[in-house]
C-alpha cells in the first residue's frame, strides 16, 4: 500500500503534518530530528508510553537520542565522504539522511519494498570492509541467528569504520527459546509477535564475541536533564551501542 508522501504532492503532505501537529502546539518539547516545538509528544507502542513519538515527523525516543548522538559523537556529517549503509530504514530518519549523505547512502531491508536493495543480513551479498558506517536498530531481535548477523555486519565493515547497532534491552540477561514460534506465545513472552529474544545487558558481550568492540551511551552522557526533558528523553531513550573492529 501507498504511503500519503507517494500520493499526494509534498506541500499537500507538509500541510497535513501542521495540522496533524496543531493540538499539540507549545514550546515544552523540541524533536532534535525535525526541529519542530510542540506542547508534548504523542503516546505510542505496546504499552502506552507518555511523551514518546514526534507529532511531525514520528521520531520515537530512541530516534531522537540517536540523531543526538550522530551529530555530537560521530563524524557522519563532517563532509567526508563515506559509504552508509542503513538497515530497515526509518522514515524519520532515511529523508534526512539521504538529504546530508547523498549518493553514498544505501538502505537495505529483507522486506520492505521502500528500501533500496533487498539485504539477509545473515548474508550480506557485499564484499569485506564495504562500508564506512553501519546503521541498524531494533532489527537483531528479529533474526534467528543473530550472531551470524553480527559477524556478516562486522565483515563489510571497514577497518576504520564504525557501527551503531541498536535493539532494546529488557532483560537482564538475554533470553530466547527458538522453540516459541506460535505468534501469541511470542507476544506473551518478546512483546511481539516476529521477535525471537529479548536482550540483556550481555548484549554488548555478543557484539565483542563477534570482533566488535563497543561503548556504551546514554542521554544522560549526552544531555543535561533539562535538555534532556526538552527532547523528550528524560526517561531515557535506551542505550547507544557504538561497535568499532576490535
Amino acid at each position: 500500500m501507498r504511503t500519503i508522501a507517494e500520493v499526494l504532492p509534498q506541500q499537500l503532505v507538509g500541510w497535513l503534518k501542521v495540522a496533524r501537529g496543531l493540538p499539540y502546539h507549545g514550546k515544552r518539547r523540541r524533536c532534535p530530528v525535525c526541529g519542530w516545538s510542540s506542547n508534548r509528544f504523542r503516546a505510542a507502542g505496546r504499552e502506552r508510553r507518555p511523551d514518546a513519538q514526534c507529532a511531525f515527523c514520528s521520531a520515537l525516543e530512541r530516534h531522537r537520542l540517536v540523531w543526538v548522538f550522530l551529530q555530537r559523537k560521530t563524524d557522519l556529517f563532517d563532509g567526508r565522504d563515506k559509504v552508509v549503509l542503513h538497515v530497515a530504514p526509518e522514515r524519520c530518519l532515511e529523508s534526512r539522511l539521504r538529504e546530508r549523505l547523498g549518493k553514498s547512502y544505501l538502505t537495505a531491508d529483507l522486506h520492505s519494498p521502500h528500501a533500496m536493495v533487498k539485504m539477509d543480513i545473515t548474508d550480506i551479498r557485499y564484499p569485506d570492509e564495504s562500508f564506512d558506517v553501519i546503521y541498524c536498530s531494533h532489527v537483531l531481535e528479529h533474526v534467528q541467528d543473530d550472531g551470524r548477523a553480527m559477524r556478516e555486519l562486522h565483515r563489510v565493515l571497514r577497518r576504520t569504520g564504525w557501527a551503531i547497532l541498536l535493539v532494546p534491552i529488557k532483560a537482564a540477561k538475554t533470553f530466547e527459546d527458538p522453540t516459541i514460534t506460535d505468534p501469541k506465545e511470542r507476544i506473551a513472552v518478546f512483546g511481539q509477535a516476529d521477535h525471537v529474544r529479548n536482550y540483556g545487558p550481555d548484549y554488548v558481550d555478543r557484539l565483542r564475541d563477534a570482533g566488535f568492540a563497543v561503548s556504551v551511551t546514554t542521554a544522560a552522557d549526552l544531555l543535561d536533564r533539562n535538555t534532556a526533558t526538552l527532547m523528550g528523553l528524560s526517561a531515557g531513550g535506551g542505550e547507544i551501542f557504538y561497535c568499532t573492529k576490535a
